[in-house]
């Protein structure tokens, strides 16, 4: 099933998603079904609550669908270490239409759980370093807006609030 992406201005993309505390057939078709949305919407991560979901889960496939082996599933994710900066444009799928550079760390690992609730490691440099960062950014209620300029963020939100007046958002 493909979900709708939920766009800023919800409150779900703004408050720390519910950890996951049951492995079962149901997270495995909320993760098929992300992945499906993801695709989709022509991303390369999603986390559940850009589908309406608070829940501590993020999907991503910085290959978009070249590698089927590179598909990540991360269930209550945390960054346990980064290191060095990139500086790179960076959009987001609840942010159609807008993209801005943001500095994250250059090589990150996070420890999450699998599908069964086993405790995993995923390390990843530049674009998947990014991807990593930012998806476990929306699970803990941030946006990629909340790491530019105040001045920057504040024209982009005028143009979103122009763009909703207008039925466009």
């Amino acid at each position: 099933m493909i979900y709708p992406i939920i766009k800023f201005g919800d409150p779900v993309l703004e408050k720390p998603a519910a950890p996951i505390t049951v492995f079962d057939g149901e997270l495995r078709k909320l993760v098929e079904d992300m992945f499906e949305s993801m695709y989709a919407a022509h991303g390369v991560g999603l986390a559940a609550p850009q589908i309406g979901i608070s829940k501590r889960v993020a999907v991503v496939d910085v290959t978009f669908k070249e590698d089927p082996g590179a598909k990540i599933v991360l269930i209550n994710p945390r960054v346990v270490h980064s290191e060095g900066r990139q500086t790179s444009s960076e959009g987001c799928l609840s942010l159609p239409e807008f993209r801005e550079n943001v500095t994250r760390p250059a090589k990150v690992t996070v420890e999450a759980q699998d599908l069964e609730g086993n405790t995993i490691a995923v390390t990843g440099e530049e674009l998947l370093a990014r991807a990593l960062v930012h998806e476990t950014d929306h699970l803990n209620g941030k946006l990629y807006i909340s790491h530019i300029s105040a001045l920057k963020r504040d024209m982009m939100k005028r143009k979103i609030r122009k763009l909703m007046k207008q039925g466009e958002w």
